[in-house]
This record gives C-alpha cells, structure tokens and sequence, in this order.
C-alpha cells in the first residue's frame, strides 16, 4: 500500500520534505484510482481502509498544504478518493490557490475581471468595503478557463498595431494600423479586411478557428449625430470584415475602455497619448461619457519626437531617422517634477544606438516632455495637458451622473509616450494644484500597467474571461439580425 511509505518516513525529514512526500503519495493514489475507474473495478478493500484511515487522521490544514502541491487535476480527484474530503477539496481559498500559481495571468488582474466584468454590460460600480465584494466559485472559473479556446488578440493603436494570442505572456507582432493600409479614397472597409487579412497570414492561424478581441481606436469625439455615425460606420465595417472572414465570434471594445480594465478599474478618466492627438476619455462603469465631453490636445508622439528631432539639429547632432531619434527619446528623456528647478541641475546622459554610435543629451531630456503641459515650448497653440485633464474633471463632477463623487479622480494614462518616466507624478502634481480642493482629493494619476501596451493586456483580460466568448462577443447570426433591424448597438 503506498501509504505505508509515509508511515515509516524518517522522523528527521523536514515538513516541506514530509509535504513532498505525501503529495508524490496521493498523486499515485489518484493514478491508481482513476485507473481503477477506467478498468471498472474498485480497488482492494484493504486499500480503500488504510487510505481512509490515514486520510482522515490528518489535520485539515496539513492536508491542504499537501493538496495544494498536488496540483488542480489531481486535487479533483481527491474528492472520488475520499468523500469527507470533498468539501476541503471545494475551498475557494484552494482555487484562488491554483489560479494564481497555474494561471499565466497576474492574480490580481484574474480577481479583478472574474469579479468585475465576467458578466460584461451593464458593469457594476467597484465597490467600497469588502462586504460589498460579489463572490466567485474560483473552482468553477479553474475549470471553464481551462476550456477556452485560444482568442486572437488585436489592438489596432494610433502609431502601431499590436497582436497576438490570448495565451500569450504579450503581444508577438506588430505592424502599421488599418489607417495605412490604402490611401485616403480608399474605403474604410476595404482598409480593415487588407488589415485582418494581414494580421491573420503573419499569426498562420485560420479566421475561423477562433473567437477575436479587436480595439477600437478613439476617434470621432465629439457627441454630435455625425461623430456618432462615424463611430457606427467603423464599428460595423470592422464586424463586417472580420465576419465576412467567417471569424466566429467579435469583441470590438473601446481602446480607452480596455487601458481602464488593464489598470483594474471601470470607472474613470484615461489620457491616451496618441500618435497625433492625446485624448483625455471620461468613463463611467465601462462607458464612454461623451455626453461629458472627450478632451483633445493636439499633441501627440509624433510631436514629441519631432521637438526632439529638433532640439538635436540645434545643437548639430546628426542621426540617420526618426527611428533613432524616438529611441532617444523612449530611452533618455523623462517629465521633471519641477521644470524650473530641472532647469539648473546637470540632467547629461548617453545612449549608443546601434550603427549610429553614441548621442549624448542633456536638457533635451526633460524639455521634450515638458511640451505636454507647456505647448507653447514647440510652438504649439493649445492647453497644457494637466488642464485638460483639470477641465475633464469639471465637467464630470457636473455632470452629477452618479451619486458617486470620486469615480473620476483615478486618472490612467495609455500610448507608448505616456510611459515617460515621471510624467505620472508631475501630473497628479499639477492636478492637485490646479482643482478645486474640495474635488482634488483622492486624485491619482496611474502610469501606464503595462507599458505601450496597456490596451493589448486590456483585451487579453477579456479574451482569457472564464464566460468568455458569451456575454462580451457577437456572432455572425446576431450582427446580421441586428444589420436586418437597423438597430443601433
């Protein structure tokens, strides 16, 4: 029997070697009574006596530690083993456990979503105590993503596309948006079928295999019946290409939305330093407030790199592309807490980029983020974006959409030039200087969770949801029912 081995175990062995030992045990158990399930019959009397006894004279949190080196699968079996154990083998606690130590995902980003957005729209506010907290069997979200198929990922951005597979730690292509894919006449839908076509042939994965998550870029702010028909347009013409490609099931989600859910939040106000434009993008339980008001500055990374670029000429350094120079700046440059004191410090730093030698900057470092809250430095007429951000918030403690008073003071930031270090911080600085005290408390401002590619992880929460695809995708049956009945989803 082999529990007779942990009978006459060394007293010298440690608890953890114990533990060990106990576990290879049991997983044998569990082997030899799956097997005996498979060829019909029970095993010996004998067996089943000293198990049990064994099993059962063993305190419950030993046993737990134990099952929880065993692993999911086999800790599942254990419940057939011994029916008192079925309950210990139930424990949320135990699940929790499996998810965080099996799952390729963080813990905290699993507990967020399995919580919060596993039952889609409408989302519900977050909560303020923890009795508020609604409950999730962590046994039953182990075992139905355990059954999910493999989603393709899509975040179409602003400068660049990123893509990949759900199962993924991170996205593993990237390429030019569908905006680049034609030219200006070139209809929108002929854009995004090249676009998906692309994106599929680089993946070598068939349309039809596998649910998609696919961003949809900020764009057309305003809250006017034309804005909205431009939003509509490109949101029908990405299900159309997609579902023409006979793709199963779509999840088209807001860019701004899916950088909310990456940072574990619904409700909001997130900046996206776009290519061309940063957009400051009120949301509530998941919804864009357009009715409050989308703010746009019309910097972007674009200009950044450019006010860089000439910073450079300036001061007679030469390089080879822009690409070089947005490496300088993805690698060197930061925001100063405080610009005028920046001013007098000795900020020199080098960087080799590669077939091109050393560059060596000094104050280009922190005066190319500085245009963001002082345009005027680039010669750009228009708001600092910490008053930007300071209006968004007006206008949504206004609005008086909620009882709730504080569901726009945590402020996200998303895009590859949002990463710049500091720039969080000098933010929520000036954000704290520049509002009312009455709303300024509680205001935080959240560097980017994962980097340029915020939105991406965003999607991929969605992609690896244990109810995924059901409540957050469309089929191809009800797009063409919805198209037939023109009605506005």
């Amino acid at each position: 029997m082999i529990f007779r081995k942990l009978q006459v175990a060394s007293p010298h062995s440690s608890d953890s070697e114990t533990q060990t030992m106990m576990a290879t045990l049991l997983r044998k158990l569990c082997v030899c009574s799956e097997t005996a399930s498979y060829n019909n019959h029970r095993p010996s009397s004998e067996a089943a006596a000293s198990s049990g006894s064994l099993l059962e004279s063993l305190p419950s949190e030993i046993v737990m530690q134990i099952v929880r080196l065993l692993g999911p699968k086999q800790a599942a079996q254990l419940s057939v083993v011994n029916r008192k154990w079925r309950s210990l083998i139930s424990d949320n606690e135990l699940w929790a456990h499996f998810l965080e130590v099996h799952n390729p995902q963080p813990w905290d980003s699993v507990l967020f979503s399995e919580t919060f957005l596993a039952s889609a729209y409408p989302l519900l506010p977050l909560p303020t105590s923890v009795a508020e907290i609604p409950s999730v069997s962590f046994k039953q979200v182990y075992g139905q993503r355990a059954r999910l198929p493999c989603s393709v990922i899509i975040d179409g951005g602003s400068g660049y596309c990123k893509y990949g597979w759900s199962t993924l730690p991170c996205p593993s292509w990237r390429s030019a948006t569908f905006l680049e894919f034609g030219n200006v006449e070139t209809p929108i839908y002929t854009r995004l079928r090249h676009f998906f076509w692309t994106i599929y042939s680089r993946m070598k994965a068939k349309p039809s295999s596998q649910p998609v998550v696919v961003s949809i870029p900020i764009c057309h702010y305003d809250d006017t019946e034309s804005a909205k028909a431009s939003r509509r347009q490109l949101k029908e013409a990405i299900y159309t290409a997609l579902f023409d490609m006979n793709v199963p099931a779509v999840c088209a989600l807001n860019q701004a939305v899916l950088a909310l859910f990456a940072a574990k939040q619904t409700s909001g106000i997130v900046v996206n330093i776009g290519f061309q434009v940063t957009s400051v993008v009120p949301i509530l339980n998941g919804k864009v407030m357009r009715k409050v008001g989308v703010e746009v500055v019309g910097l972007g990374a674009l200009k950044l790199t450019g006010f860089l670029r000439e910073q450079m000429q300036q001061n007679n350094m030469s390089f080879e592309s822009m690409y070089t120079v947005r490496m300088l700046k993805e690698k060197l440059c930061y925001v100063a807490i405080d610009y005028e004191a920046e001013l007098s410090k000795d900020t020199q730093a080098s960087f080799e980029a590669a077939g091109e030698g050393w560059f060596i900057l000094k104050k280009e470092r922190f005066q190319t983020g500085e245009i963001l809250f002082q345009p005027r430095l680039a010669g750009v007429r228009a708001m600092g974006l910490h008053q930007a951000v300071a209006l968004c918030i007006d206008h949504c403690h206004s609005a008086e959409l909620t009882a709730d008073t504080n569901w726009f003071k945590t402020v996200v930031l998303c895009g590859g030039s949002a990463c710049l270090p500091g720039l969080a911080e000098r933010l929520e600085k000036e954000l704290h200087a520049l509002v009312d005290p009455n709303l300024s408390d509680r205001i935080t401002v959240i560097p980017p969770p994962y980097g340029a590619d915020t939105a991406w992880f965003g999607a991929k929460m969605i992609g690896n949801l244990s109810t995924f695809p059901g409540p957050w995708c469309i089929t191809k049956k009800q797009f063409r029912q919805k198209h037939k009945t023109n009605r506005i989803w």
